[in-house]
């Protein structure tokens, strides 16, 4: 049965999926609006640190939902997790200390997790992953970000028998390493954003990051640190993700890399060995060969989100977990020069930016995740521009819960 009509069902059943939602951002907001006309599937509960959000978010809910709801709002988001009416928990935030609280406390709950929070995934997902799966429980990130689409045409061709080279999206915004929210403060007011998120969209991080998530659903990895990101369109994209030499940019295949040219689409690049397949894959007007892209040209991010709460509850499945054991890492490195003693901030801030590379490569250089600039971090000496920061660098914050986390899993989950 499809996932729709399970939906139905659920509807003339009166059996709603409860659904509560921590972020009432930009990300959280169109989720709840799409919730409200979606059957089977309703809001319950809204979390955000600024209550009028998450009272606004509720308020537009019920005008416009058939099934109005008694919605829990709360600037605590232990209330909306912790509440029986509440059964599947979406985190909408995009930060890793508050991403991590809600994981353990979803676990405390014993509830189901949907992450719209790339960034936690990257840093504690392989943790996070086993104690749910231990316990019961779903954890997954989300239909409709770039990983969990590239992931769904990886599984796509992979369940074809075909080889699989390259997985990637285009990115949207341009690459400007030092951008902070200052320097997009303006264009985050005209495009009705949060400046540290679309700081950390033109720095690269969410770019790194989201293909360090892919890289860990896959194993594909980058092919170099900070991977390529060619500029180009269908057929040059083809061109230039081949080995270099053929021509193209590449060590290796099995990689992970962006194109700037195709956002907002996703994509893998195949190829079958078999001649008959290859020859069929001509004749539907795939591409020339021997190697083919297989594109989406959409992604429709918090709007897809609901598939994946209905998939939670309807069929216990999920959207993109990691494998196992992490295989990439995106790492801070230094975006302006730091001044010992200097309070360092987090993604999207003024101080780092992520880049992606193997999980090998930063267990090795003692490169500091990302994720985890998070609290009271300090530099111990003066740091240059571009410097990938390690604990000769900076003093972390070991109290924070995504430290601790993170700390277990390094534990856990040697290098493999």
């Amino acid at each position: 049965m499809t996932l729709y009509k399970q939906l139905l069902e659920r509807e003339r059943a009166s059996e709603l999926i409860k659904v509560g939602v921590i972020g009432a951002g930009q990300m959280g907001f169109g989720m709840i609006a799409q919730i409200s006309q979606i059957p089977g599937m309703s809001v319950t509960g809204i979390s955000d640190i600024n209550i009028k959000n998450a009272q606004t978010a509720a308020d537009y809910y019920n005008e416009h939902a058939t099934n109005k709801e008694n919605i829990v709002v709360s600037d605590d988001l232990r209330k909306v997790i912790d509440s029986d009416n509440v059964e599947v928990v979406v985190d909408a935030t995009g930060v890793p200390e508050v991403g991590a609280n809600i994981a353990l406390e979803a676990l405390k709950s014993k509830k189901h997790l949907v992450l719209l929070n790339v960034e936690v995934d990257i840093t504690i997902g392989s943790l996070m992953h086993r104690l749910f799966e231990n316990a019961g429980l779903v954890y997954t990130g989300s239909a409709g970000d770039e990983p969990a689409v590239t992931s769904d045409l990886f599984e796509f061709a992979k369940s074809m028998g075909m080889d699989v080279l390259v997985a990637g999206k285009g990115k949207n915004n341009p690459f400007l390493p030092t951008a902070n929210p200052d320097t997009c403060a303006a264009e985050a007011r005209s495009k009705h954003m949060n400046s540290h998120m679309l700081a950390a969209f033109q720095d690269g991080t969410k770019t790194m990051a989201e293909m360090n998530l892919l890289s860990n659903a896959t194993g594909l990895k980058p092919d170099i640190v900070g991977m390529h990101g060619i500029e180009g369109n269908l057929e040059t994209t083809l061109e230039q993700l081949d080995l270099k030499e053929n021509g193209g940019v590449l060590n290796k295949f099995g990689v992970v890399d962006y194109v700037r040219g195709l956002a907002p689409g996703c994509f893998v690049i195949v190829k079958s060995d078999q001649a008959p397949v290859d020859a069929e894959l001509k004749y539907l007007k795939v591409g020339k060969g021997p190697h083919y892209i297989l594109y989406r040209p959409f992604h429709l991010a918090s709007l897809e989100t609901p598939n994946t709460c209905a998939k939670v509850i309807l069929q216990h499945d999920y959207s993109i977990q990691p494998i196992g054991a992490p295989v990439s890492d995106t790492v801070a490195v230094a975006k302006r020069e730091i001044t010992a003693g200097e309070e360092l901030d987090g993604i999207g801030g003024y101080s780092v930016r992520g880049v992606v590379e193997t999980h090998v490569t930063q267990l090795q250089e003692g490169h500091i995740p990302v994720g985890l600039i998070s609290g009271h971090v300090v530099a111990k000496k003066n740091i240059k521009l571009g410097t990938f920061l390690t604990l000769d660098d900076i003093e972390l914050d070991a109290e924070t819960s995504v430290y601790k986390l993170r700390t277990l899993q390094d534990r856990l989950f040697p290098a493999e």
